[in-house]
């Protein structure tokens, strides 16, 4: 779950006590407050600097402990190398590296000092809230189920980050926005943390209605609803467990025009996913329980749209379902009939996720006409060979939506890969006996799985996600501590705020 820090702007006045931390871009380029905390210390800050191998750079620091002459117990100076930073994200990568750095203190109080360096390094709001946001983002850690030393108040604790700044009410106000971002990214990732025995399609369709408190209207159908919807492709994932599938619908109405078209994202939530009848190897299984990776971002997304008050008008839509072997369970070589018409042999039930995002994307379209639809979802394990964990592969049927979605991926730090789509893929997943087929076989299998899913969505605008190497188990990184990412949050919302407010 997230840490609880309070997180404090004021001015640039240094604090007498506690843990300080200071930026440099190399041996010699300081801050004002580093130069008079060196001439207070009798040069003893330059000295430890100066015999170091401290160089300024991006992946240097150096730690002096009771600097002499000073009140404060550790100073930390912090490289950030010699190119000036003109992206937030890049800010928010060194809040995360001094997280990194910052264990505990005494006080419970960690200063960031920041001021400009030179020509190179002026801040703007929007680079120091990103400071203060990146420290938050990898201080993140999902403990919720550890019993030992919980709720105690551990002395040396950090419970309050401090960011000194020179125009801080206007900091104030510009990280407002980035923790709605970071909000949204904590709740993806909490989701996905949770294991498949307390977080089921009943219990996460309830997370997603607490989003009401926030302005955004919920619908959530249940099986019979659906039933006679004719969702039958999603209700077939479903039927071998004992718990039910249900659909949920976010609705935020931001834009000054509420009748201006949606856009729509859907997510794939797949709360835990043995594999079915084709039930997946035991080694690694547990992993299963963040198949819902693409509903969780969904459900962040419009957590952080809310919390912003994005001028925009977004659908969220997530089929949530439980894939499990019973003898109630779809068979291989069932035949379903989703809720489009379109018939589909079901060859492995194990590729089951494009079955579930068959119906809701027919019913997204169908029900709210969009004027695009994007859907993110933990596919397949063939991206994961293609591209390992540093990219999302992206599959489109407009380049201009691809090509904001992947601009959208760089500012924000979340990358795409484009793949290809083509109808000799299209081929692979034609069915002797009915419209198609739910796998194309071993070769290309993100290409095929995304050819099945472009015959729901007709000449709407249309972009598929396939996040499986990066929202769960996921590397750790600046900004995370690894496994559930919450990718897709930071993304989208750069996307919706870059080209639709």
């Amino acid at each position: 779950m997230e840490i609880q820090i309070a997180v404090e702007f004021h001015g640039q006045t240094i604090p007498e006590t506690g843990t300080i931390i200071l930026l440099a871009a190399s041996k010699k380029k300081w801050g004002v407050s580093l130069k008079k905390l060196d001439k207070q210390s009798g040069g003893q800050i330059g000295n430890a600097i100066g015999v170091s191998s401290f160089e300024g750079d991006k992946s240097d620091n150096i730690e002096i402990i009771s600097p002499a002459n000073l009140t404060q117990s550790r100073l930390i100076v912090v490289g950030l190398g010699n190119e000036p930073i003109e992206e937030a994200r890049e800010w928010m990568k060194v809040g995360g590296r001094i997280c990194g750095l910052v264990k505990d203190d005494p006080t419970g109080v960690v200063t960031v000092l920041v001021e400009d360096i030179g020509k190179d390094f002026v801040f703007t709001a929007n680079y120091i809230a990103a400071i203060a946001t990146g420290f938050l983002m990898k201080r993140y850690d999902f403990n919720l189920y550890k019993t030992k030393d919980k709720n105690v108040d551990k002395k040396g604790d950090i419970k309050t980050l401090a960011i000194a700044c020179r125009d801080h009410r206007k900091v104030a106000r510009s990280y407002q926005d980035f923790d709605a971002l970071r909000a949204g990214v904590f709740t993806a990732r909490d989701l996905v943390n949770e294991p498949g025995n307390i977080l089921g399609p009943v219990e996460f369709a309830l997370r997603a209605r607490e989003l009401e408190k926030l302005g955004v209207d919920v619908t959530i159908l249940d099986e019979t609803e659906m039933a006679a919807k004719g969702m039958s492709a999603l209700l077939a994932v479903g039927q071998g467990s004992e718990r039910e599938s249900r659909l949920a619908i976010m609705r935020w109405n931001g834009a000054d025009n509420s009748k201006n078209k949606p856009l729509a994202i859907v997510g794939k939530g797949v709360t835990f996913d043995s594999g079915g009848i084709s039930i997946k190897p035991s080694a690694g299984m547990e992993d299963m329980k963040g198949d819902m990776g693409g509903a969780a971002c969904v459900t962040g997304l419009l957590k952080t749209l809310a919390l912003r008050k994005a001028k925009a008008n977004v659908i969220g839509v997530i089929g949530l379902t439980e894939n499990m072997p019973d003898g109630k369970a779809q068979r291989p070589g069932d035949v379903v009939t989703s809720m489009s018409g379109q018939t589909i042999e079901v060859i492995n039930t194990d590729a089951e996720g494009r079955l579930v995002l068959a119906d809701a994307l027919t019913y997204t379209i169908n029900t709210y006409k969009p004027r695009l639809v994007i859907d993110l979802a933990t596919l397949t394990g063939a991206i994961l060979v293609a591209l390992g964990k540093e990219y999302a592969g992206l599959f489109s049927n407009n380049d201009q939506l691809a090509k904001r979605l992947l601009k959208a991926g760089e500012k924000s730090g979340e990358k795409l890969w484009r793949m290809p789509l083509g109808k000799p893929y299209d081929k692979l997943i034609d069915s002797r006996i009915a419209d198609m087929k739910n796998t194309g076989g071993r070769l290309a299998g993100s290409t095929t799985a995304a050819q099945f899913l472009q015959r729901y969505v007709g000449e709407t605008p249309w972009a598929h996600l396939d996040i499986a190497g990066t929202a769960m188990g996921s590397p750790k990184t600046e900004l995370s501590s690894g496994w559930g990412s919450g990718f897709g949050v930071q993304l989208l919302n750069e996307f919706i705020a870059q080209n639709y407010e």
